[in-house]
C-alpha cells in the first residue's frame, strides 16, 4: 500500500479505538457505583471519604478512565495487530498472539490473586494500627491510587516466566544458570516481597510461593525453547 493509504488506515484505526475507549469510560462512570463497591469491598464496612469539592468527582473520573482502558483494550489491541498483522508472516503472527496471551493470562492471574489472597491481610495489617482514639479514615483518591497500584504491581511480578522465556529465547539465561542460582532468586523473591506487602511473615510467604512456582516454570519454558533451538541446529 502507498503511504497515504498506510496513513489513512491508522487514522481510521486511531480514531475508532478513540470512539470505543470514550464509549467505555461512559459506561464506567455511569456504572461507578459499581466499580466502586468491587474496589472497596475488601474494607470490610469502612467507608471512604473526600476532603475537598471536587476529590470525589475527580477520583471517579480517574477510575472511569482506567475501567474504560481495560474494557476498550481488546478491541484497541485488535486494532493495533490489524494494521500491523499484513506486513508479518505467519510465524511472527502466532508468536506476537501467543505473547500478548500469555501477558494478559499472567497479568489477570496476578491481580486476582492479589485480590483475593494478598490484598485482604494487607488490608487487615494496615487496619490493626486503629484504636478507640485513631480511627482509619482512607480518602476515595488514595484508597484508589493504593489499590491500583497494588494490583498492578502483583500483575507485573507474575510476567516473570515469560521475562525469564524471553530472556532465554534471545541466549542471555540458561536452564542451568536458572537452576543453579535458585537460593539467589529466593533472596530477591523475599526482598521483594517485604517490599510490596507488609512487613508481616504471612503476607511474605503468600506472595513468595507464587513466585517460587513462576520460576520454576520459566525454568520450563526456557528449557523448552533451548530444545526447540537444538533441534533446529540439528536440521
Amino acid at each position: 500500500m502507498p503511504i497515504f493509504e498506510h496513513l489513512a488506515e491508522l487514522r481510521l484505526r486511531l480514531l475508532i479505538s478513540a470512539g470505543v475507549l470514550l464509549v467505555s469510560v461512559i459506561i464506567c462512570f455511569a456504572n461507578i457505583e459499581l466499580i466502586r463497591s468491587v474496589l472497596t469491598q475488601p474494607l470490610e464496612g469502612l467507608r471512604l471519604i473526600y476532603l475537598s469539592p471536587p476529590e470525589a468527582f475527580m477520583a471517579n473520573l480517574r477510575l472511569s478512565l482506567i475501567s474504560g482502558l481495560v474494557l476498550s483494550s481488546p478491541v484497541i489491541l485488535y486494532q493495533l495487530l490489524a494494521f500491523s498483522f499484513p506486513g508479518l508472516n505467519r510465524g511472527e503472527k502466532i508468536f506476537i498472539v501467543s505473547v500478548l496471551f500469555g501477558v494478559a493470562l499472567l497479568f489477570g492471574s496476578g491481580v486476582v490473586f492479589a485480590y483475593y489472597v494478598v490484598y485482604p491481610f494487607t488490608l487487615r495489617f494496615f487496619l490493626q494500627f486503629g484504636s478507640t482514639q485513631l480511627n482509619p479514615l482512607f480518602t476515595i483518591s488514595e484508597y484508589i491510587s493504593f489499590i491500583i497500584s497494588f494490583h498492578f504491581a502483583f500483575g507485573a511480578v507474575f510476567q516473570l516466566p515469560l521475562a525469564t522465556w524471553a530472556l532465554g529465547k534471545i541466549g542471555l539465561l540458561s536452564t542451568e544458570f536458572l537452576r543453579r542460582n535458585r537460593k539467589i532468586a529466593l533472596l530477591i523473591m523475599l526482598i521483594a516481597s517485604s517490599i510490596i506487602t507488609p512487613p508481616d511473615i504471612v503476607s511474605q510467604v503468600i506472595l513468595v510461593v507464587p513466585l517460587l512456582f513462576l520460576y520454576e516454570v520459566g525454568i520450563i519454558m526456557v528449557m523448552i525453547s533451548e530444545r526447540k533451538r537444538l533441534k533446529l541446529l540439528s536440521e
